[in-house]
């Protein structure tokens, strides 16, 4: 049952893994959604002693009241089930002089963190050096989402946003800036 304000409605395909593309072009629905200019994130956690992490473009701000944020790591990461694993991570939001930053976090495997520059941040998650804002994250939800799962975290910290630069953006499969 999905819930609406009016209380929970049935939703035919939940119980599936995936729900039906109801003859959608998938190619299509990639440049549509493309066209959504998202902020871009590094999520960090600590497993098994080791920093882990990935870029993140599927991020939100969820409610105030909890402070959550959601995002949407895809099922295929080798990153986030080591992540989910240490059920604290800390959301790395990118100034706009950090695309290779970005870059370097979304391939898969190889050690990320080799020669980078990181603190602790309060829940033990890696902290980058010189990012835009973060923020801290229990985890507390996790939900099937097709290909991808949806991932609701409990904001425990934050680190204010700097003044000296603007967001990294991702915008028709490249990264942006603002102006």
């Amino acid at each position: 049952m999905a819930p609406t304000e009016d209380g929970p409605v049935a939703v035919p395909w939940a119980a599936s893994a995936r729900p039906p593309s109801d003859g959608v072009d998938l190619e299509q629905f990639k440049r549509v959604m493309g066209a959504f200019a998202t902020g871009v994130s590094v999520v960090t956690a600590i497993d098994e002693g080791d920093p882990i992490g990935f870029t993140c473009q599927s991020l939100v701000s969820l409610s105030l009241d909890p402070p959550f944020v959601a995002l949407a790591p895809s099922k295929a990461s080798t990153s986030w089930p080591r992540i989910a694993r240490a059920g604290s991570f800390c959301v790395n939001v990118l100034g706009e002089e950090q695309e290779k930053l970005g870059r370097r976090f979304a391939v898969s495997g190889g050690d990320k963190f080799a020669g980078l520059s990181w603190r602790t941040a309060p829940s033990g998650a890696p902290l980058l050096d010189a990012v835009l804002a973060w923020a801290d994250c229990r985890l507390e939800l996790v939900h099937d989402a097709g290909d991808h799962e949806i991932v609701i975290g409990r904001v425990l910290s934050l680190g204010e946003p700097r003044s000296d630069t603007g967001p990294l953006l991702y915008y028709g499969s490249e990264y942006r800036r603002l102006g």
